[in-house]
């Protein structure tokens, strides 16, 4: 089989960092919040190329542990756009499909939000289309930390024998326990870090940055990663040929 014939390399599950929404605003003289705004339109412009490309597996980082550091006025902003979001695209989210889990430290949020966030996943739990994660209130750090303390309280307790701790117990462990690690994680924007972003998960996945802005992210955008994915050998430690 030729090159130009060999069937295109699809990720299963595809990570994005969503980053630039502030530069974005910035540059227009806009209040931070229409970036928001704007970035929220860019969600349902990945969501539905996602789903029309065939990948089932899409996570999108929403808001992370350290964002909670940002100006008060921001962050209440953000919560409201989430609230927003939870009330107005989740009926939708359903008659496409998609099923919506929310990954991160709840008891962060706002009792009502947790509470819509409950509802969205109930709702949507037996859905067939794209499996949406979205990280809220998330930091890699914290998720393998809450990890290892649930491990070390069953060790002590006699329920889990300490070598019986390998990758797979810890995996089981995490808040994406019953989803398949990243094959590809794309951040935007132009900054190339991971920003403690599924630090466990993305262990092998391929990197793609783009300069693209968040709320100017689309199809062509999505696809371009997706291409630079599929000319990438992965090997995930063999020499190259080893299958």
């Amino acid at each position: 089989m030729t090159d130009s014939s060999r069937p295109r390399a699809l990720p299963r599950h595809i990570a994005i960092i969503m980053d630039g929404n502030g530069r974005w605003a910035q540059a227009r003289g806009l209040p931070r919040i229409a970036g928001h705004r704007r970035g929220a339109e860019a969600v349902r412009r990945t969501l539905t190329a996602t789903s029309e490309l065939g990948v089932p597996y899409l996570t999108l980082f929403g808001f992370s542990s350290e964002n909670w550091k940002r100006p008060l006025a921001e962050v209440d902003d953000l919560m409201g756009l989430l609230r927003h979001y939870l009330r107005g695209e989740i009926a939708e989210l359903h008659r496409n499909g998609v099923r919506l889990r929310v990954i991160g430290e709840r008891c962060r949020l706002s009792p009502d939000i947790v509470t819509l966030i409950e509802n969205a996943e109930a709702l949507t739990r037996d859905n067939g289309g794209v499996n949406l994660t979205i990280a809220l209130s998330y930091g890699g750090r914290a998720e393998i930390m809450a990890a290892i303390r649930t491990l070390a309280e069953k060790a002590v307790a006699g329920a889990l024998a300490p070598e019986a701790i390998d990758e797979e117990v810890v995996a089981r462990h995490l808040f994406t326990a019953d989803i398949p690690d990243p094959d590809l994680l794309i951040r935007t924007s132009g900054e190339q870090r991971i920003s403690n972003f599924l630090l466990w998960q993305c262990a092998y996945a391929e990197l793609v940055f783009t300069k693209t802005l968040w709320p100017d992210f689309g199809r062509d955008d999505l696809e371009q990663a997706i291409a630079d994915y599929g000319g990438r050998e992965r090997r995930y430690g063999a020499s190259v040929g080893t299958r």
